[in-house]
Order: C-alpha cells, then sequence, then structure tokens
C-alpha cells in the first residue's frame, strides 16, 4: 500500500473527526440521547415521538454543515464510480444492516464505542469487516 502524499489531507479529516465527536457528545450531555443518525432520523417518521424538534435541529445541522464548509473553502467534486442502480442497492442494503445492527455507524461507531459498549465494538467490528469483505471481492473477485 502507498500513500498519495500530494493529496493527504489528515488536518482535515482530523476537524471533521473532532467536529463529529463534539456534536455526538453535546447532543448526548444536553438531551441524553445517543446521535445515531439511522435512530435519530426513524423517530422523526413516528408519530407523537419525544424530542423531535432537538432531533429535527440536529438532522438539519448535518445537512448545512456542508453549505457552511463552502463559506471557507470549495467542497470536493462528488463522483459516483459505480451506477445509480448499484448506489440505490447499496443504500438499500446499508438501510437493512442498519436495522438488523440496531443502529448505523454514527451509533455504534462513534457514540456506542465511546460509552466502551460492548454491543457497538461488535457491532463496528462487523460493519468494518462487511465493508473490507465487500471491497475485496468486488475489487479482487468480480473484477469491478
Amino acid at each position: 500500500m502507498t500513500i498519495d502524499w500530494l493529496h493527504f489531507t489528515p488536518w482535515p479529516a482530523l476537524a471533521g473527526g473532532a467536529l463529529i465527536g463534539l456534536a455526538a457528545a453535546l447532543f448526548v450531555l444536553f438531551n441524553g440521547r445517543i446521535a445515531g443518525i439511522s435512530g435519530l432520523l426513524g423517530s422523526l417518521l413516528v408519530r407523537g415521538g419525544e424530542g423531535r424538534g432537538e432531533k429535527a435541529l440536529f438532522l438539519l445541522g448535518v445537512l448545512l454543515a456542508p453549505l457552511l464548509w463552502q463559506v471557507f473553502a470549495a467542497l470536493p467534486a462528488i463522483e459516483f464510480q459505480g451506477g445509480w442502480l448499484s448506489l440505490l442497492l447499496a443504500g438499500l442494503l446499508v438501510g437493512v444492516g442498519t436495522r438488523y445492527g440496531a443502529g448505523c455507524t454514527s451509533g455504534h461507531g462513534v457514540c456506542g464505542i465511546s460509552r466502551l459498549s460492548p454491543r457497538s465494538l461488535v457491532a463496528t467490528l462487523a460493519f468494518m469487516a462487511s465493508g473490507f469483505a465487500t471491497v475485496y471481492v468486488l475489487r479482487h473477485g468480480l473484477g469491478v
């Protein structure tokens, strides 16, 4: 494995990770809830759910953050290497995996592991292993 040092940008990645951690910590501190995006979004779809306002504002912040970023720097170009069918299938599989795993990478990987949750550690390891296996099969098995 080689690193493309010309395009290696650790500082923006570190800043982004710190901001995600800060947002998750503030959300749990002020609301007592885990900032798992799939759980927040799913609870907005349930009638009469508790704390809908703060959940909606948190998700709105997630969506508006790239617009705020554009004030300081250009956003990277969005590039899909697969077609729309593969993108749709990937989204469907992520959605099914999120329901089956009782949470997503933000809930388990960011919030759960920071709380030392064994269930979240296992879920995150399963997410990562599935991702590694999928990339290996697609690139080395199917040649995609």
